[in-house]
């Protein structure tokens, strides 16, 4: 069916069918030969959005949600009925995140098809499924003894290390690789790979000239800022750098008028005014954690400036890596010092003739 439009606006941004609420049933055609489809999912996101595309005589499938049973079964319903029994031609996943590749290994055996992923992403993916099941590397120990985490956080961690592939079918051996400004032909219609950097070391969103649109997946997103992390594989990383320049890139790119369609939350345009709002989002943070750093402080002193509440347990890893993003971005600017206290933690200290001023 094809949705009603609502064009809901709120804060700069026009929501086509409605920011809060996703209707009931599902697909919904949100442009010639795109359908949205919503699986639910287990966290505080509590959800995905995923993309069928019409392809000739079958169907091109983003993104693919976490490995679950109920989602296979949400496929399953789908391929017996509004799928009519055509093939799926092929799988592209946007980046290497659980809720985007779970099922990707699933439905590429399944159908017999290709994956298509940027090279980064698949290889990282690859990666971090090596480790389902094997202890915490030293090296992780360490990276989140510096940033602060107390020895039972650290028993935590181990206990929880691994687990990226219990959210995860394997990945096929082979790929297709996407690359930037690459283009694809879906269904009659020209897609260009446009590559982001940041959230995920080398995320595609899908551009289609012709419709007015991009599948976003989590690089553009309307209400959250997408978590921008340092992990311990590269714990003197500067991932914000690259995300603040891949913002400004796509804001150069992108016109105004695009239906940008989310990994997560409602379908927009204004995708210029979004994009300024989360590169000023990171500004403010940034020129806010250097004033707090004009006294020493260590890592976990810095979370109430950037998340503006306490973290919870559950949130640990991911706040401790993003407050390292932006102390690591501060780092290599020269606007802050760090070194090692006695007790093995990371120090952080402002330097005040090295004033941050934005993050141009």
């Amino acid at each position: 069916m094809t949705l009603k439009r609502v064009d809901e606006q709120y804060r700069g941004l026009t929501y086509t069918w409605g920011r809060l609420d996703h209707p009931e049933e599902t697909p919904f055609q949100v442009a010639p030969g795109v359908w949205w489809l919503r699986f639910t999912m287990p966290g505080p996101l509590n959800h995905i959005n995923l993309w069928l595309l019409e392809d000739g005589d079958g169907w091109t499938i983003v993104d693919t949600c976490l490995n679950l049973e109920t989602a296979k079964a949400q496929w399953e319903s789908l391929f017996d009925g509004f799928m009519g029994g055509k093939p799926v031609k092929r799988v592209i996943c946007t980046h290497m995140h659980p809720d985007h590749i779970g099922l990707a290994g699933w439905l590429c055996e399944r159908f017999a098809c290709d994956l298509y992923m940027t090279q980064a992403e698949f290889l990282t993916g690859s990666l971090i499924m090596g480790y389902t099941g094997e202890q915490a590397p030293p090296a992780a120990i360490s990276f989140y003894h510096r940033a602060g985490f107390s020895a039972g956080q650290l028993d935590h961690y181990r206990d929880r290390f691994g687990g990226f592939g219990q959210f995860t079918t394997p990945l096929p051996h082979n790929y297709q690789r996407l690359t930037d400004r690459q283009t694809l032909a879906i269904g009659g219609r020209y897609w260009q790979i446009v590559v982001g950097e940041g959230h995920s070391p080398e995320h595609a969103c899908l551009y289609c000239p012709a419709l007015q649109l991009v599948i976003a997946g989590d690089q553009i997103l309307p209400r959250i800022t997408p978590n921008v992390s340092v992990f311990p594989t590269q714990p003197d990383g500067n991932p914000l750098e690259a995300w603040l320049a891949s913002s400004t890139r796509l804001l150069s790119m992108l016109p105004e008028d695009l239906l940008v369609l989310p990994a997560h939350q409602a379908p927009f345009t204004g995708v210029r005014v979004r994009l300024n709002q989360i590169i000023d989002s990171h500004r403010l943070a940034l020129a806010k954690l250097y004033d707090l750093l004009m006294e020493p402080k260590i890592l976990p002193d810095c979370f109430s400036c950037l998340f503006g509440r306490e973290i919870q347990d559950g949130e640990l890893q991911m706040a401790t890596g993003e407050t390292v993003a932006h102390l690591n971005y501060l780092w290599h600017r020269g606007n802050i010092s760090r070194r090692l206290t006695d007790d093995g933690r990371y120090e952080y200290q402002a330097d005040p003739d090295a004033r941050y001023i934005d993050a141009e």
